[in-house]
């Protein structure tokens, strides 16, 4: 099992044969017999990559669960269950990243040193099964799934500009307003030139033409600093600037509701100590942050 889900996580059997410190050929026999033991092929094989078969995707998910319930009992045996050990994988978008989870990974870390933690912040969904993720922290709305997932704390979509921008050009006073305003679109957050509001409790779409659109919420927020024009951002994403006067918000009656953030894990009341004491850390660290309640 541990050599099937090493192969799995790695995407290859060269890559889950560096994990295991095994020669590619011992993987690849040990995969063979599982399968010729169950009677069920588990991977597709091509020369480039490999790929779960329905019945593979069950067998690593159940394998994952034995494996953890497995070392939590050695630790159990050896009187160690409440000092964490091992590796896991928690992902999270690049600035929120960047913000809040390094913070706790190093806190976590200088607490238990006898983990190892892969952290993969990128700006995309990442896939937990497929990509060997044991905790991700999300800002959506989360659609039904088997994923455990703790509440712990939500942003806004908020309309922001210098106040230098605002002396010249005015405040907006209604959706309607931006039309006669320079508009900055962070496309991540704005794939399209439309923004939607609630006005009176009702959804309203104003479209926009952009002066100018970024593919990063970075380049954004520094545009609307300098006072080019009004952009709508993650309130998180902005918590310094508004903090420091640099930037303002404007049309906050307008907002849509806020977005929550959670905390997502694949192991349920079996989690592993490593596992459990992160999602702990973490929910109370997020949970604490002015800026994400």
């Amino acid at each position: 099992m541990s050599v099937y889900v090493a192969v799995v996580e790695a995407e290859g059997f060269a890559g889950g044969a560096r994990k295991l410190h095994m020669s590619p050929p011992a993987v690849t026999r040990a995969v063979a017999a599982l399968e010729e033991r169950l009677g069920v092929k588990l991977l597709n094989r091509t020369t480039r990559y490999v790929r779960m078969t329905e019945a593979g995707q069950k067998y690593y998910e159940d394998a994952k669960r034995i494996i953890a319930l497995a070392d939590e009992a050695d630790n159990a045996a050896l009187g160690i269950n409440a000092e964490p050990r091992g590796q896991f994988t928690v992902t999270a978008s690049v600035l929120f990243g960047r913000m809040y989870v390094m913070p706790g990974i190093v806190e976590y870390l200088r607490r238990y040193p006898a983990v190892e933690v892969n952290a993969l912040f990128v700006d995309r969904v990442v896939n937990m099964l497929e990509e060997g993720v044991d905790v991700a922290i999300r800002i959506a709305e989360l659609p039904d799934s088997s994923y455990r997932a703790l509440r712990v704390g939500s942003v806004r979509r908020v309309l922001c500009a210098s106040p230098d921008y605002l002396v010249t050009h005015g405040i907006p006073q209604t959706p309607d307003d931006l039309l006669k305003h320079q508009i900055i679109l962070a496309r991540s957050l704005n794939p399209n030139n439309e923004m939607r509001f609630l006005q009176g409790g009702l959804p309203q779409t104003v479209k926009l033409q952009p002066i100018l659109s970024v593919s990063d919420n970075d380049s954004a927020a520094s545009a609307a600093m300098a006072d080019l024009g009004i952009t709508r951002l993650l309130s998180y994403q902005i918590a310094e600037p508004l903090q420091t006067g640099k930037l303002k918000i404007v049309l906050s009656e307008f907002e849509s509701p806020p977005i929550p953030i959670h905390i997502m894990h694949r192991e349920g009341r079996h989690s592993s100590a490593k596992v459990r004491s992160f999602v702990d850390l973490m929910a109370e660290r997020l949970r604490a942050e002015l800026s994400l309640s």
